[in-house]
């Protein structure tokens, strides 16, 4: 690992605190922003490591926030969306190479704006409980496959469980479960791909305590929201999400 500089490492912790504040407040774009702020002046592969335990122990803390009874519920009640994301990401993940990956940025970052910003006007996007087996299944197997080739399904699922009225809380420990999962899976797998070793890891480590005193910051935000406002702030982060995307798709 390179040597950084101390402008390097204030700039470091200071993105990994900023996205733990994020992450605390709606629950998602913590990977998003530290793997953007970080690439911006380091190399991308310590970028990645960068990011790899704080994404695994945030989410972590986010799934078990409400107590483990929260949790086996929410993946008891979302059970068809975490198998089918799960499988699909590992099916098309085989695909990258054949695919352009710009391509997905595209395709999930111009959906994500427009529909975040058509709620933010005032119109409600619902999905009736009489269709939500079947949106489950459905929405889940295109978070699946945009997560398998452009490597993130956080902003459909967001999208998905804004649309069905998920209450705040809930919505919390729903996107902890669904995201700890992957983040096991991207662990082992950085593990096995060398981007994670003994000296990375020491970087990744570095910036945990500053992307947990964010969180910590977050959650108490996040607690003085009502429904609304957490709506409105998630709509927001959605907007902004997209708009990155958009930007790597352009960019490539």
């Amino acid at each position: 690992m390179d040597v950084l500089s101390p402008i390097d490492w204030a700039l470091a912790v200071s993105i990994a605190f900023f996205a733990g504040v994020v992450k605390g407040s709606v629950g998602f774009a913590l990977p998003l922003i530290m793997i953007s702020g970080l690439s911006s002046f380091l190399d991308p592969r310590l970028a990645l490591a960068g990011i790899l335990v704080s994404v695994l122990v945030t989410n972590g803390w986010q799934v078990t926030r409400q107590g483990p009874a929260a949790a086996k519920d929410a993946a008891r009640l979302h059970w068809r969306y975490l198998v089918v994301v799960v499988v699909a990401i590992f099916a098309t993940a085989q695909l990258v190479t054949l695919i352009p990956r710009q391509w997905f940025y595209f395709i999930l970052g111009i959906p994500v704006v427009g529909l975040s910003l058509i709620q933010l006007s005032g119109v409600r996007l619902t999905i009736p409980p009489h269709r939500r087996v079947a949106a489950e299944w459905g929405i889940g197997l295109i978070s699946g496959a945009l997560g398998g080739l452009a490597g993130t399904w956080g902003p459909t699922t967001v999208l998905y469980l804004l649309a069905i009225e998920t209450p705040k809380a809930r919505q919390m420990v729903v996107q902890g479960v669904i995201y700890g999962a992957g983040s096991v899976v991207l662990v082992l797998a950085h593990l096995r791909s060398g981007v994670l070793n003994a000296d990375t890891g020491v970087f990744s480590a570095a910036l945990l305590p500053a992307a947990l005193a964010g969180m910590a910051v977050g959650f108490r935000l996040q607690d003085r929201m009502d429904q609304a406002l957490f709506k409105k702030v998630t709509l927001i982060v959605l907007v902004v999400a997209g708009i990155n995307l958009i930007r790597k798709g352009v960019l490539g």
